[in-house]
Order: structure tokens, then C-alpha cells, then sequence
């Protein structure tokens, strides 16, 4: 894994790489807010970045502005979204034979993760671990443009909170040629001691979308 600085709207930007020859996809992983430790050295987000790089993904992730040395002023979100859409800029300019890109995000990251999916026709797939459904607007995810995976933890989660996720989950699978897995996990934001079983999950969804795009 190496360490990478690129340019970003607000300055540099910090990321780890890691680089595969004739790579055919390349991963983009962007990190949480609201978790024990935001930044790309979440737990999570580590455990994305492996499962996609154990793949043979070209993968990359990296701190939004204002995060360790990434250069900037935290943003309340579209500041973010253009950080990410230089990211993915930068990891094309890496791989340009590959024009398949997946993204995955935790928390504010997978808000953000989703804001590039729409905008971003390249993206095929994603996975998203814990949607803030409460806390921002994913109303601009239908129609969704490519099926991807979604784990949610569940412990300590209100039953109206698992309602509106359900609802919102029902409404993106509703889609023609879209498919949503939805998994939960018996766990906080955190996920101590379940990376295992998150680890599982990514791994089977990534060989089913694999041999499905094939």
C-alpha cells in the first residue's frame, strides 16, 4: 500500500493506494464523520479497501478534506462530493485501460458515495455500510443507477428509524434490472467484532457482481 497525495478542489488530498496490473475495475472507499474514527483508517473502510484489493481492484482510498493531511476546510457535503469526484479523477488517471468503476462508502461516506454514483455513469456497482437515512436527504438515489450492497447495523436503532430504512430499501429494489442487497448487522455504527461478518458479506456480493458483469 502506498501513500499518495493528489490534488483536490481545496488543495491536496491524502489516500492510500494500491495498484493492480491489467487491473479490468478499479475501487474508490470514502471514510466516515460520525464514527470512533473518521478517517480512511476506519476500521471498515480498511476492511473495503482489502476486500477490493484481494479482488484485484486497483483501489484507493483516501481522507476528505480537513481530515489528518488532506488540505481544506471540512464541508457539511458538497465539498466532500468534489473531493471524491477528484479521487475517482486521479484512479482513472491511474488505470486508463479501465472505464468500470465501483465505490464504497461507510456513514457520511456512503452519502457521499451515493451523490458520485449519480453523477458518474462509469460507476457499475457500490457498497454502502450504515446510510444516515436520518440524518441526509437520499431521495436524489431513485431512480438508482447500478445495484449494489447496503449493511446496516441494527443495535440500538429506533423501530421508526428501521422502518424508513426498510421503505427506502423496498423503493430502490423496486427498480427494473436494479438489484439492492440489503444485510443487517446486530451491531452500533462501530461494528466492533464484526468485521468477520461484515468481511463475508463484501466478499460474496463482490464475486456475484463480478461473474453478473462478466
Amino acid at each position: 500500500m502506498t501513500e499518495v497525495l493528489f490534488n483536490g478542489p481545496e488543495g491536496k488530498l491524502q489516500g492510500y493506494y494500491k495498484h493492480v496490473e491489467e487491473a479490468k475495475y478499479v475501487a474508490l472507499i470514502l471514510h466516515p464523520r460520525e464514527c470512533l474514527e473518521n478517517s480512511m483508517n476506519n476500521n471498515i473502510v480498511s476492511l473495503l479497501f482489502d476486500s477490493f484489493y484481494s479482488n484485484s481492484f486497483s483501489t484507493l482510498k483516501f481522507n476528505f478534506r480537513g481530515t489528518q493531511r488532506s488540505e481544506g476546510t471540512i464541508d457539511d457535503g458538497p465539498g466532500e462530493v468534489s473531493d471524491a469526484a477528484s479521487a475517482l479523477d486521479w484512479l482513472q488517471e491511474k488505470n486508463p485501460d479501465v472505464n468500470q468503476c465501483w465505490i464504497g462508502g461507510v456513514s457520511f461516506g456512503a452519502w457521499v458515495s451515493s451523490q458520485l454514483l449519480m453523477r458518474r455513469p462509469e460507476i457499475v456497482s457500490f457498497i454502502n455500510v450504515t446510510i444516515p437515512i436520518t440524518k441526509f436527504d437520499f431521495s436524489f438515489l431513485s431512480p438508482c443507477p447500478a445495484s449494489g450492497l447496503i449493511l446496516q447495523p441494527i443495535k440500538e436503532i429506533s423501530l421508526e428509524k428501521r422502518k424508513i430504512i426498510t421503505a427506502f430499501i423496498k423503493k430502490l429494489s423496486s427498480q427494473e434490472n436494479i438489484k439492492i442487497t440489503y444485510k443487517t448487522i446486530n451491531s452500533d455504527i462501530n461494528f466492533k467484532d464484526k468485521e468477520n461478518e461484515i468481511k463475508k458479506n463484501i466478499d460474496a456480493f463482490i464475486n456475484q457482481m463480478l461473474v453478473s458483469l462478466e
